[in-house]
């Protein structure tokens, strides 16, 4: 147990780009990584907030991701979210690495988010297809919103973003942060900015639908992976209802996923024609129908942090040559 490695924010965030996350979690899933198979989060209180624990295990890593939540944080410009991440050897359970956890997060959720479009987006019917410059709209100004953005160009660089957000001066601080992309303040205007999006993605803690499901058009990819609990939820029930759905895990969704908590009953949990999980999606696809959105949604998964950290220990590995 001498000589751990640790990887400090700077280092995760240097060696996990966009681009070998999602490969990390294409390679993993394909491998046969199943989110079914991915135990809950555990929550435990914390003074002013709670820990939040992610345990995972793999047949050459495991690891756990432990977290602490802090509500108070912002007003005293402080992180809300921060934490780091074990990870250990699974034939002696020794420890290998230790990585800043919050940066891990930042990546492997717009990561896994751009995963899902890609194979969304790959199985386009013909003349539904996402186009070369596709508008995409950002729900959010944090750093997912940020995170998202930076990969959502991996697979379209020439894409025109645009943004709604709470906040004005993070809205005003995010586009200033981009100032090649151009991208536009949709506030004022978000009936407009859904109908015209061909992908829309929510990176936001709502706990109410965030636009009006039925503008969305016919071709649209929707992607929502801002929120956890089933008393939290970016979109509303006539989306979910018209679209051809994938979900991060089918477990994961009826634990916490609040997009679905009013349009999945307990008999359709139960049943066998259940939409594809992120394993499927990547392996076999989907099959997309005439005149309905794609949608995904996601609560954050522990095997998606285990398959990023394993990556930045390999990278790291084999840079400093141990």
């Amino acid at each position: 147990m001498t000589d751990i490695p640790y990887f400090d924010a700077d280092q995760v965030r240097s060696i996990l780009t966009f681009e070998r996350a999602i490969t990390a979690l294409e390679d993993g899933l394909r491998a046969g990584v199943d989110p079914e198979n991915d135990g809950p989060r555990l929550f435990s209180p914390a003074p002013d907030g709670e820990f939040l624990l992610m345990p995972a295990q793999g047949p050459e890593f495991s690891g756990l991701k432990a977290l602490t939540v802090a509500p108070n944080n912002p007003a005293r410009g402080l992180a809300k979210i921060q934490g780091l991440y074990a990870l250990y050897s699974s034939d002696t359970l020794e420890p290998v690495a230790v990585m800043e956890g919050s940066s891990l997060t930042a990546i492997r959720t717009p990561a896994v988010t751009l995963m899902a479009i890609r194979h969304l987006a790959r199985a386009a019917l013909p003349g539904q297809e996402v186009p070369a410059q596709p508008n995409i709209l950002i729900f959010g100004a944090g750093i997912q919103a940020v995170g998202h953005i930076n990969a959502a160009l991996v697979d379209f660089p020439d894409a025109q973003f645009s943004i709604v957000g709470r906040t004005q001066s993070k809205v005003d601080d995010l586009i200033a942060g981009f100032p090649e992309l151009g991208i536009r303040d949709r506030g004022g205007d978000i009936d407009a900015a859904v109908r015209e999006a061909d992908i829309i993605i929510c990176v936001t803690t709502a706990t109410a639908p965030l636009f009006d499901g039925s503008l969305v058009k016919d071709s649209a990819i929707v992607a929502a992976a801002g929120t956890h609990g089933l008393d939290l939820r970016e979109l509303d029930d006539a989306l979910i209802g018209r679209s051809d759905l994938a979900l991060e895990g089918r477990g994961s969704a009826q634990r916490e996923n609040g997009n679905l908590a009013t349009t999945f009953s307990e008999a359709d949990w139960a049943s066998e024609n259940l939409p594809v999980n992120l394993r499927e999606l990547v392996v076999s696809g989907i099959e997309r129908h005439e005149g309905r959105p794609a949608v995904y949604t996601g609560v954050g998964m522990s095997w998606e942090d285990l398959l990023c950290a394993a990556a930045v220990f390999a990278e790291g590995r084999q840079h400093s040559g141990r």
